[in-house]
């Protein structure tokens, strides 16, 4: 800072932006400035738990993708019983219900996740059966959840089936010819696969299943006569990969550390990880003081998302709208290509969806799209205490179903204890309009005579709805046919 002695005062102005010129003045070199009263007050262990909890921090923010995988291993491995190791599919046997407490999961489908791992085992193949009887919509991701590529036919075999060749990092041998080649950067992944169904009747769901249980997963060590493949079924099973905002994410976090390979993008986080306890070859034992710093900064991380994800949502997909898909493009394209753009790595953004979901497609808005909402048409946050109705207008822009699901607003899954989650285009005996539309609604109580049309919701809490469309046709992209916002009844 200058001090100023002399008084004298030219002004000048140039393209409307006025200069204040002092003449005649003295000028005296800036004062060292000082440390400030707060950081002069800090001892050494103040900041080293401010540190601990800014890394605690940093490491929910980057590490939530891989957690979020973990938790849907560890709950395929403890709740669905399906024991340690890999290479084997739990599945779910009917639309799911509100006891897959996975991140906003649909209902309107059938569920299939085979866990690979191929550190001890080598490459693993995914057969994918044609698009002949029934049809796959999904996706292989690695363990952080970046897409590898699509299967099906929105995928790379186009609906004609393929084996997909799961290769581990940093492979070097040739693929065999027949293979589909899927590089992983991790050791572990999964797929989520949709067997898709035409109406939620019995025999089209058991069809469903049948036709997902076609798919195989074995070695290709033993592709000559791969063994048979193990399916676990966790229909009535409470399958819990919600993110848990406590000790248990940081020892996630670390399973993952220990099990996979350092990626070069992220090799910055291993001095801040080290630094809170989490570093590769040693336990993950902090000390009570580190604990209880640790706590509080994994609430922190938990509090920042909230008014991060409502940001998520402006613009909203179609103006003056409520409706919006709440991931960032930035994060979309680093999906899409494996960041492989040099000056961007959007691991907020990246952190924030995967707070909310789980999964990610290599090509989004090829199989599916999605738009959610957590606001009436007034703009006020949709409360599980009232009912609220949605106008689905006629001829949805989809080849194969449109759905609405109900999602708790606390933990982004299925809202617990109820009879049912979701309505769909393939709901049997959904009422429609005479135009052709369909009005879904949403409360703890059915409106009389809607019972076909409902979802409910819990009193308790605040929710959300996530609308998708399968097999997005141009009207949707080209905003020619709006989804309307929901309006409050009586």
């Amino acid at each position: 800072m200058y001090k100023i002695t002399a008084f004298a005062r030219t002004t000048i102005v140039v393209s409307g932006l006025a200069f204040i010129g002092l003449t005649g003045c003295q000028q005296q070199p800036p004062e060292t400035a000082k440390p400030t009263s707060t950081a002069q007050s800090l001892s050494a262990e103040d900041l080293s738990r401010r540190t601990t909890e800014r890394r605690g921090v940093e490491a929910v923010l980057w590490g939530m993708p891989a957690v979020n995988f973990d938790r849907m291993y560890q709950a395929m491995v403890h709740d669905a019983n399906g024991g340690e190791g890999s290479n084997k599919v739990v599945f779910w046997s009917r639309p799911l219900t509100w006891k897959n407490q996975t991140l906003t999961p649909n209902p309107d489908t059938i569920y299939l996740m085979p866990f690979f791992n191929t550190k001890e085992v080598g490459p693993v193949v995914l057969e994918i059966p044609p698009a002949d009887t029934g049809s796959i919509t999904g996706s292989v991701d690695d363990a952080w959840q970046t897409a590898i590529e699509d299967v099906g036919p929105a995928g790379v075999d186009k609906g004609k089936g393929g084996k997909y060749l799961i290769l581990p990092p940093g492979y070097k041998d040739k693929v065999p010819a027949g293979y589909i080649p899927m590089p992983s950067e991790t050791y572990e992944s999964y797929a989520l696969l949709r067997s898709n169904f035409q109406n939620a009747t019995d025999a089209e769901i058991a069809k469903a299943v049948a036709y997902g249980k076609r798919i195989k997963v074995y070695p290709l060590s033993q592709a000559s006569h791969p063994s048979d493949t193990q399916f676990i079924d966790a229909i009535d099973v409470l399958f819990d990969a919600t993110i848990p905002y406590d000790m248990r994410f940081y020892e996630s976090l670390n399973r993952i550390v220990q099990a996979e390979p350092w990626l070069t993008r992220d090799k910055a986080m291993i001095d801040p990880l080290k630094s809170i306890g989490i570093e590769k070859g040693k336990p993950f034992n902090p000390d009570a003081a580190t604990q209880d710093t640790l706590k509080q900064a994994v609430l922190e991380a938990h509090a920042a998302f909230r008014p991060r994800f409502e940001q998520a949502f402006i613009p909203p997909f179609n103006e003056g709208k409520h409706w919006a898909l709440p991931v960032s493009s930035e994060f979309v394209k680093g999906i899409e290509t494996g960041y492989a753009d040099p000056n961007s790595y959007p691991t907020d953004a990246r952190g924030l969806t995967y707070s909310f979901g789980f999964f990610s497609a290599k090509h989004l808005g090829a199989g599916q799209y999605y738009l959610m909402t957590m606001k009436d048409n007034q703009g006020k946050l949709l409360d599980g205490a009232q009912t609220y109705r949605l106008n689905v207008p006629a001829n949805a822009p989809v080849k194969l179903y449109w759905s609405a699901v109900a999602y708790y607003g606390d933990t982004h899954a299925l809202i617990r204890n109820t009879q049912w989650s979701s309505r769909s285009s393939q709901t049997p005996g959904l009422q429609k309009n005479p135009d052709g539309s369909a009005d879904i609604y949403f409360g703890p109580k059915a409106p009389s005579g809607k019972e076909s049309n409902w979802i409910p919701t819990s009193a308790n809490g605040k929710f959300e709805i996530l609308f998708r469309f399968y097999g997005p046709e141009k009207a949707l992209f080209d905003k020619t046919w709006v989804l309307p916002d929901l309006e409050k009844t009586n």
